[in-house]
């Protein structure tokens, strides 16, 4: 559903992608690992098409040939970091559904937007403005809004950021059961043991390139310190993997 076929990025003079080839297909639920400045984030705003760059297609069409409304029904993003406004909690998703709405929201429109707000278990938040709601609660609010797109291709950088233990797993249940009906889910993570109770494909990254690459077969002490520098010991509880460092 979206490629990567050899992407490079630089920032100026200073390269933070080197030859990435990346594929996520229907119903893949990847988390995208590696320590501070292995070029994660970077890599999810190319596929995402805020960062433009060459190799990157989504339903085999290169993405810089999809008009953004178009690309908007097919793909959504949630950044690291969603800023707060004077807008309602209802009022923000709402925004998702404009690649469907004309001049005014539909009933499908609302409908979704209360199931949006549903399976992120924020309803009672519906009035509240984004600027009096806690950060956590405002990340929430950006995973709804980018489910209110319907996307077939949800990308996430830090999802689970500022959220407690229970909303953590609430995400990355919701996160799986995506996956589950067929979209093509791709998120940056931080917490290798989160990412790996709930994803079947994790993807390491280091100084800008793929390190390794598919499932728990991949995982290794060798593995982690050579992405992370760190020793770990690698167990299992009640049959989940555990990353444990030295």
């Amino acid at each position: 559903m979206i490629e990567a076929r050899n992407v490079g990025f630089s920032y100026g003079e200073r390269e933070v992608l080197r030859g990435i080839n990346l594929e996520v297909g229907e119903g893949e639920f990847v988390a995208i690992l590696g320590p501070n400045g292995a070029g994660k984030s970077t890599l999810l705003r190319c596929l995402a098409g805020i960062l433009k760059c060459n190799g990157v297609f989504v339903k085999d069409r290169p993405i810089g040939d999809y008009p953004p409304r178009e690309l908007s029904k097919v793909l959504a993003y949630v950044p690291q970091r969603a800023e707060p406004g004077f807008l309602t909690v209802f009022g923000t998703v709402l925004l998702g559904r404009r690649p469907y709405m004309g001049l005014t929201p539909s009933e499908r429109d609302l409908n979704v937007v209360e199931e949006a707000l549903r399976k992120l278990s924020i309803e009672k938040l519906a009035l509240k403005r984004t600027n009096e709601i806690s950060g956590g609660e405002l990340q929430k609010v950006s995973i709804a809004r980018a489910l209110a797109q319907e996307p077939e291709i949800l990308l996430m950088d830090e999802p689970t950021n500022n959220l407690d233990l229970k909303s953590q797993l609430e995400v990355m249940r919701l996160a799986r059961e995506l996956a589950k009906e067929g979209k093509a889910v791709l998120t940056v993570m931080h917490d290798v043991n989160l990412a790996l109770r709930f994803a079947k494909r994790f993807v390491f990254m280091k100084n800008g390139r793929k390190i390794a690459d598919g499932g728990l077969e991949v995982l290794s002490e060798e593995l982690f310190k050579e992405v992370y520098g760190v020793k770990v010991e690698i167990g299992e509880i009640r049959g989940v993997p555990v990353v444990m460092p030295i």
